[in-house]
């Protein structure tokens, strides 16, 4: 590339990196070192020529309350040139008199890391008069919301109609049934509170360590985005914020509790006299509390598989139901399980009268659904088959799945209805003589003569001792008779 092509190349990174320098203009003001018992201290944060897209929680002050937030921008034209600049600003309240110590402090402001050295603060009796106490009254100051400048706009707290639950979908269960878990921060429609979330990802992960259960088995539906839903009840209307959502399957009998949580929102309060310019409301926070919930797990009724067998509502899929083939030939047959339960703990069909059907372990495959409250999907298991008798075989003599369904509170059993025509010569000699001897035969010429297993160590040991015992017997009877 030529001097004269990189050239305009040259000016433009040179200009962004200029601009990028300009935006990062990012600076911690700290509000005067004395503070009257009835005024308030500010640390306050500006970023020039760019938006606050995140920081850091600014530091607890020993003898202060944090207060609440407020925000701000202004926009400056001079010589046809514009600039703008975004504020953020953290109250604090002084709670007793003395002198108290803000540490030295770093902070993250979009990304990156800015310093401010502490200051010694000195908190004295109430005082009035500071409306008027080193100023002259500007008559504009009513119209652009500067009439009252004690500390800063008077910001009230709006009533709120609003709540957050934690709900189930069912109060009793049996072992290995799901229930449905749902957390969700609920508004009226006219509820007249501004509300906005609070670190909801780093809330939910500590609630969902208290609350998830450690003998039951969890499908989360992993909710990445927070959307409103309107429900109705209680004779109102609601706007329903889900923020979590999982079907547990308990492992056993007995009760699981879920315990009152705790959820934190940014409530904002709101300026009693609205001005034109300026932030005209004032963030704080509010805590809600969930009620707790008991869930009664109960034992499956007798069976001899009770402890095997999958919980829920299955049907059978499979993937032929009548079919011809010839002896020897192979066949492929799936026994697909579709319904709602556990999906994960299905197991394998039983198999019986194997001998007739020369089977392989099953491949496996499995497809999970979570929506609307639910846990579906299906689990199937592909046989590869082959026979070498012609006959009529029908599948349901030889595969059988056994469940429990807690809606009908009784066990059922798929069986299949597939039915295979097999037909041509008898193959059954010539699979023998094409087979293998196999197992110890196989391991004669490439193992050592050592017993390595433990129990045939045993069983040796005690034939040696037999034989010994056996040999001085006969060589006493000998004795005997000789003399």
């Amino acid at each position: 590339m030529s001097l004269t092509q990189s050239l305009p190349l040259l000016l433009l990174f040179t200009l962004s990196v200029c601009l990028h320098t300009q935006a990062q203009q990012i600076k911690i003001e700290l509000g005067p070192n004395e503070v009257a018992l009835n005024e308030t201290f500010n640390i306050k944060i500006t970023v020039a020529e760019e938006k606050i897209r995140s920081y850091d929680q600014l530091p607890e002050i020993p003898g202060f309350q944090k207060q609440g937030v407020s925000q701000s921008s202004s926009m400056n034209i001079v010589n046809g040139q514009m600039s703008s600049t975004n504020s953020v600003i953290q109250y604090y309240k002084p709670l007793r008199k003395g002198q108290f110590k803000l540490e030295d402090f770093t902070i993250s402001v979009n990304g990156k890391e800015i310093s401010s050295s502490g200051q010694t603060l000195n908190v004295v009796d109430a005082r009035g008069g500071q409306a008027s106490r080193g100023r002259a009254l500007d008559p504009f100051d009513d119209f652009f919301g500067n009439g009252n400048r004690n500390d800063e706009p008077e910001f009230v707290e709006v009533e709120d109609d609003a709540f957050f639950a934690l709900s189930v979908d069912k109060d009793e269960v049996y072992v290995g049934e799901g229930f449905n878990v749902s957390m969700a921060f609920y508004m009226s429609e006219t509820n007249q509170a501004p509300f906005t979330f609070h670190e909801p990802g780093k809330q939910l992960e500590k609630i969902i360590n208290e609350i998830k259960p450690s003998n039951a088995w969890e499908e989360n539906f992993n909710i990445t985005s927070i959307q409103p839903e309107k429900v109705d009840f209680n004779g109102k209307r609601w706007t329903k914020l889900k923020v979590y959502q999982a079907t547990f399957f308990p492992f056993n009998a007995g009760e699981i509790s879920f315990p009152t949580v705790e959820w934190e929102m940014i409530k904002y309060k709101v300026a009693r006299n609205p001005s034109f310019f300026g932030s005209n409301r004032l963030q704080d926070f509010k805590t809600f509390y969930s009620q707790p919930k008991t869930i009664k797990v109960k034992s499956l009724p007798p069976h001899p598989l009770k402890n095997e067998v999958s919980v829920g509502s299955f049907q059978l899929r499979e993937n032929f139901t009548e079919k011809e083939v010839a002896t020897g030939e192979g066949i492929t047959y799936q026994f697909g399980i579709t319904g709602e339960g556990n999906i994960s703990s299905i197991r394998q069909p039983r198999k019986k009268n194997v001998q007739r059907l020369n089977t392989f372990d099953p491949n496996e495959k499995i497809q999970i659904n979570k929506g609307r409250g639910k846990v579906t999907g299906r689990k199937e298991f592909s046989y590869f088959i082959t026979i070498n008798e012609p006959e009529e075989v029908a599948l349901k003599n030889h595969f059988e799945w056994i469940y429990f369904n807690p809606t009908l509170e009784k066990y059922d059993t798929l069986r299949p209805n597939a039915l295979l025509t097999v037909s041509g010569e008898s193959k059954i000699n010539q699979a023998i003589s094409s087979s293998r001897l196999g197992g110890i035969y196989d391991l004669i010429e490439v193992e050592d003569n050592k017993l390595s297993n433990q129990k045939y160590k045993y069983y040796f040991s005690v034939f040696i001792n037999l034989l010994l015992f056996g040999a001085v017997v006969l060589l006493g009877v000998l004795l005997y008779k000789k003399n």
